[in-house]
């Protein structure tokens, strides 16, 4: 038995709640709604927070802080570095901007020991940014990672909605406790989500309108929290 797996629920014992942001695929706002949400618990609500960003083939999470590089401080493992009031783990503390070429067993291993490296310390929130679909990140998030919750991203696409699909039929498959589905960058009054998420019985929290203003804000956290989209965001955390 890999005695790494003991470590990681030391690691995660002082953390109250962990919540996995998920998606079916890519460009659905993921990484934004994951970053603002823990911008949000630090910095409005005054909770302790982290952030780990588990997308290791398209981390982005560090784009969205404006961090460049991140400093390691290493006691008895590595303890996170606090950006903007949040303790703050990635991939990319490691690789830099180097491509992250894993596949199989080689991701399970690398989750595995930033999981078992990682001291998180006193939390009340662990925000983790899944990457899109169904792969080993998943698997291996449900696996290793004690009362984790599964919030759900979506846009009103019909491509979006029909992945998301299956990403709850294969969440609730292996007994993952689903908090909701947050229906990002809306254009209109459409109810596709609404209906979608009242057919298949999952909650839907609400909705986070198109903010053309977004893209000039990332890299920004000043900026970032002043949008429209961070003002959605904060309404929505309220049924979270």
């Amino acid at each position: 038995m890999d005695p790494r797996l003991a470590i990681i629920s030391e690691r995660l014992s002082r953390v109250k709640r962990v919540i996995a942001v998920a998606s079916g695929k890519g460009g659905v706002g993921k990484s934004v709604i994951s970053t603002g949400l823990a911008l949000i618990l630090a910095l409005k609500k005054k909770y302790k927070c982290g952030l780990l960003d588990l997308d290791f083939h398209g981390p982005s999470c560090h784009i969205i802080l404006g961090v460049d590089k991140l400093d390691i401080v290493e006691e008895k493992g590595i303890i996170p570095p606090v950006i903007n009031g949040i303790r703050f783990m990635s991939i990319i503390q490691f690789a830099e901007d180097k491509p992250v070429a894993l596949r199989g067993r080689d991701i399970s291993n690398a989750i595995i020991e930033l999981l078992a490296i990682t001291r998180w310390g006193d939390l009340d929130y662990l925000i983790i940014d899944m990457p899109p679909g169904m792969g080993d990140e998943a698997l291996d998030t449900i696996r290793l990672m004690r009362n984790k919750e599964f919030l759900v991203i979506t846009t009103p696409s019909k491509l979006s909605i029909g992945v998301v699909e299956k990403l709850i039929s294969f969440l609730r498959s292996v007994n993952a406790d689903i908090i909701g589905i947050i229906e990002n960058m809306a254009l209109s009054e459409t109810s596709i989500v609404k209906e979608f998420s009242s057919r298949i019985g999952v909650r839907y929290l609400g909705k986070i309108n198109y903010d053309p203003g977004l893209e000039r804000c990332l890299g920004s956290v000043d900026c970032l929290m002043s949008t429209k989209f961070i003002e959605n965001l904060q309404e929505i955390l309220e049924n979270i």
